[in-house]
């Protein structure tokens, strides 16, 4: 989208097109613009509507009935933070007394909605001149919000008195602008120094606003966490979305912690202080025969974390092999940042020995689930060649180094 493409949709003809639009549907998307050509609309005025219908209709996913009324770029969306974890985002600022908050790569305003709409005074700067716009029509509704075009380098930051109840968050962009992938979308970055605004300016921004939180990628590495600051992971609906580091008054507790949100919206919260040994580490298992009656699978947000340890503990369980995140033990506990399953059988990983094992038993249907191996389970399941009418769960994984099969029931 263009800026020209904006200005046609925030006039009052195009705004009140876009809200007059059926609910969207993709195959009678061509005869709807047909009939609007022929109603006397403009080409240009019509494309531009029907995309902002159809990335509405998929902005639900992310911001509920909120998206109806707002505007959108496809990778504005993709890269937009969801509704949950913005809320969650602004409570932060909220609950440490900030008044004000400098949104340094706002995006479209996914962020500073949600801390607009906790009464905040939000500043919001993004350096693409469409995507500003975007921000300011998004948060048209709070008077107490606007929207700039400009860079997190350039923007005049409080200083002093100043800056005792202000803070700051940011979303470094990392993707590269201009250069898209196969699918047409702006290619990633991954490595920290190649985001912007970049690390040290995060981290410089940080010294002097210390109420300062950044929107950092999933393998943020556990190397690069400033002293005293809490990194945390978040997934939503067992999605690894975010790590986001805070400083100063916004740290709940200093170090890791992993925040999981179920689908029903409940959530558990895992740290440090509650795993076993310094950092997190897990025990680990020796051989197959310390595999348990009980299988544990965390949350990913949780690996990512490095926080296995805190559900060994839990369940006074082994990690199966350092990094896979699999635990095992012979206590039944309800977890809620981890799924259970109960272990009928564990082996050594033979082809030809668990071929027989299922035959044996007259399963023609497996559910691969594979952590720490490198092994393509479509591949396996024609080298199995089953036919049965039994299904099961195999978890393939590592034991002391060594691939193994663990035959599972989700319990």
């Amino acid at each position: 989208m263009d800026l020209d493409a904006v200005t046609k949709l925030v006039s009052g003809e195009g705004w009140g097109l876009l809200q007059s639009l059926p609910p969207y549907d993709e195959s009678a998307s061509l005869s709807l613009g047909e009939g609007l050509r022929l109603a006397g609309f403009d080409a240009d005025l019509i494309a531009a509507a029907l995309t902002q219908s159809r990335l509405r209709a998929k902005g639900h996913e992310k911001f509920g009935e909120f998206a109806d009324g707002m505007l959108f770029t496809a990778d504005g969306l993709e890269q937009a933070t969801r509704l949950e974890i913005a809320a969650r985002h602004a409570q932060r600022f909220r609950g440490a007394g900030i008044e004000q908050v400098f949104d340094l790569g706002c995006g479209i305003g996914a962020d500073a909605m949600a801390i607009a709409g906790l009464d905040l005074q939000v500043t919001a700067i993004d350096a693409d001149e469409v995507t500003a716009t975007l921000a300011g029509v998004n948060l048209r509704h709070w008077p107490g919000a606007s929207a700039f075009i400009g860079t997190a380098e350039g923007t005049q930051l409080p200083s002093g008195e100043g800056a005792r109840h202000t803070g700051a968050w940011l979303d470094p962009a990392r993707r590269t602008p201009g250069v898209t992938d196969a699918r047409g979308k702006t290619r990633r970055v991954f490595k920290l120094d190649a985001i912007s605004p970049t690390w040290s300016m995060v981290q410089s921004i940080a010294q002097s606003l210390p109420a300062t939180g950044a929107k950092l990628s999933p393998s943020f590495p556990h190397g690069a966490i400033p002293a005293g600051t809490e990194a945390q992971w978040t997934s939503l609906a067992g999605e690894v979305l975010e790590c986001a580091i805070w400083w100063g008054p916004l740290v709940s507790h200093v170090g890791r912690s992993a925040l999981v949100i179920g689908s029903q919206g409940r959530s558990w919260t895992v740290r440090e202080s509650d795993a076993e040994g310094a950092g997190g580490a897990a025990p680990v298992a020796s051989s197959l025969s310390q595999i348990g009656a009980w299988l544990y699978e965390p949350d990913r947000a949780v690996i990512r974390a490095g926080l296995t340890g805190a559900l060994t503990s839990v369940v006074d369980g082994f990690e199966l092999d350092s990094g896979v995140g699999y635990v095992t033990s012979d206590r039944c506990v309800d977890v809620g940042y981890a799924r259970r399953f109960a272990v009928d059988e564990s082996m050594p990983l033979n082809v030809k020995a668990l071929r027989a094992w299922l035959r044996e038993r007259g399963v023609g249907r497996v559910t691969i689930k594979k952590r720490g191996v490198v092994l393509d389970a479509d591949e396996l399941r024609r080298q199995l060649r089953l036919s049965g009418s039994v299904e099961m769960t195999l978890v393939l994984t590592r034991v002391k180094n060594q691939q193994v099969c663990l035959v599972v029931r989700p319990a």
